[in-house]
């Protein structure tokens, strides 16, 4: 190559596997699409089953356990506090990638979601980001607006002293005006405008949307009025048409039954159809603002002569978000309260800044279809995530790979296209951890027929809830009481839904992945144990 790429890397949050138009989505989404079609789209990329797990992974390229998002912040459990990994944070034992990166002479920028740490000292610019503006918790209104606190508010929706920092100075009032996708993108593109054009550059643009609260601009959500009125089912079924279409699933594939302790579609009444269908044309209205805030940092780069010359990487950060809010009573005992006393949720105000809803299990189905339930979960539809790869100087381009891969994976890529080693297990004095993932540098330039070989083992935790993975094989645990409380297993070549459980069947390849799982928890130091995160 005759110089150094530039690496820009897209993630949005809680974005289904068939939102966008390139992996079988209605929502419009053409620069995202543009992108996709031109490049790699991976169909079996895998994250965590949450965000921030999912970003210590991508920015260390090792076990989100070892780098101290053993569990959530949010939910750490008294049992958990002071463990190694389990810092709520990212911690001294990794090196980061911008880190890295800034040290090799690039330089690193940064607009949008952190959630790795709520201090100064654990913020973007303390990570190696030479230029950063950052939400740092795992989510906030969209529109920055804040109702008054007190005891009785939900913990869920007190947010942080300060939710933004630039560089190293926290953000007490935000503009007038204030959109977070806009805003993100602005920064991005003001960062890069203001750039040292003498040096190449890692931008990473991590959105919140579309994570709840559901909220977009009005004239975007009014696009998609009267899109939805079918209801999930019907979404679901177009979804997995249009999947099957693309190539991206088998025509043959069986896809999981819907679960959901929400009520079917049928049994709503009208009012609560047109506020269910509301709720998704706003993430539909989330998603589009998303993809047009992309395309203007495209369009620069473009405008530029650079894009050629960027490696872009977009992926969701896991499963989309199917949780029933007022389930959980880490949300509070009273959220539904809280909310009719402080937003305004009445059908023609939901997705303005003053409302507050989510969109439930039924939607998020429609978006994880063919896989096993959405966010959280260990299963396909909690970890399998939309994500693709443009650079024209790579061989497999204008194409679809179906060969695993994970977000441990990015890190080493990106340090192999740089032309930078890792430090291996020193960096600046202290010990840090190798990185667990694979650069795909070999299988992206026709080298290497896949990413990982079949001997390759991955292991998945988080909130008591496991998986371990070699080759096809999968192995699945879920705690009561949202899973059976024993291991199962699935040959996802055969069954990519998680369906046909072959425990029984084929006791001794369960045998051999139960004795890789215990080879995973001994070397990232899991902590086994359901959370009462998932407990009534």
């Amino acid at each position: 190559m005759s110089k150094r790429p530039n690496f820009l890397v897209i993630v949005a949050d809680d974005l289904g596997f068939s939102d966008i138009g390139a992996f079988g989505g209605e929502i419009s989404t053409p620069n995202l699409d543009a992108l996709a079609h031109a490049g790699l789209r991976l169909t079996d990329f895998h994250t965590a089953p949450t965000c921030s797990p999912t970003r210590s992974m991508l920015l260390t390229g090792t076990d989100h356990h070892i780098a101290g998002i053993g569990t959530m912040a949010e939910v750490l459990t008294p049992e958990l506090e002071g463990k190694p990994g389990y810092e709520g944070y990212l911690n001294e034992r990794v090196v980061a990638l911008p880190e890295l990166l800034r040290e090799a002479g690039y330089q690193t920028l940064m607009s949008g979601k952190w959630h790795l740490g709520l201090k100064a000292e654990q913020a973007p610019h303390a990570r190696g980001f030479e230029r950063s503006f950052s939400l740092l918790p795992g989510a906030a209104n969209h529109y920055g607006y804040e109702p008054p606190y007190d005891e009785s508010t939900p913990r869920i929706l007190k947010g942080t002293p300060a939710l933004y920092i630039e560089d190293d100075q926290f953000i007490e009032r935000l503009p007038e005006g204030f959109y977070s996708s806009d805003a993100f993108g602005d920064k991005l593109l003001q960062y890069l405008k203001e750039r040292d054009q003498s040096r190449p550059f890692f931008a990473y643009l991590p959105f919140s949307a579309p994570h709840w609260p559901l909220q977009a601009p009005k004239e975007v959500v009014d696009k998609y009025r009267g899109r939805y009125d079918a209801g999930p089912e019907a979404l679901r079924q177009e979804r997995l048409a249009r999947l099957k279409a693309l190539g991206l699933v088998e025509p043959d594939v069986e896809a999981h039954m819907v679960l959901a302790l929400s009520k079917e579609w049928s049994q709503l009444s009208a009012e609560e159809r047109a506020r269910s269908a509301r709720a998704m044309e706003v993430y539909a209205g989330m998603v589009e603002r998303m993809d047009w805030n992309i395309g203007r940092v495209l369009d620069y780069l473009r405008q530029q002569g650079e894009l050629d010359n960027t490696f872009v990487l977009f992926m969701s950060d896991n499963g989309a978000e199917g949780a029933l809010l007022e389930a959980f009573p880490k949300f509070g005992p009273d959220l539904l309260g809280f909310l009719d006393q402080h937003y305004d949720n009445s059908l023609d105000n939901i997705g303005r800044a003053n409302s507050y809803v989510w969109y439930g299990p039924r939607w998020a189905q429609a978006a994880t279809a063919p896989s096993r339930l959405y966010k959280a979960f260990t299963t396909e539809g909690g970890i399998r995530v939309p994500a693709f790869v443009r650079y024209p100087q790579l061989a497999r381009q204008g194409a679809i790979s179906d060969s695993f891969s994970t977000v441990m994976d990015i890190t080493p890529t990106i340090l192999d296209l740089a032309g930078v080693r890792h430090p291996g297990k020193h960096w600046r004095g202290r010990e840090v951890a190798e990185p667990r993932g694979k650069s795909w540098l070999g299988w992206l330039s026709g080298e290497t027929a896949q990413a990982h070989d079949e001997k390759t083992v991955t292991g998945w935790e988080l909130f008591g809830m496991r998986a371990i993975r070699q080759g096809d094989w999968k192995a699945v645990y879920l705690p009561a009481p949202v899973g059976p409380a024993t291991w199962q297993l699935y040959d996802l070549a055969k069954d990519p839904g998680e369906i046909h459980d072959l425990a029984k069947s084929h006791a001794g390849k369960l045998a051999e992945l139960i004795e890789h799982w215990k080879q995973y928890v001994s070397e990232t130091g899991v902590i086994e144990g359901a959370s009462p995160f998932l407990v009534k």
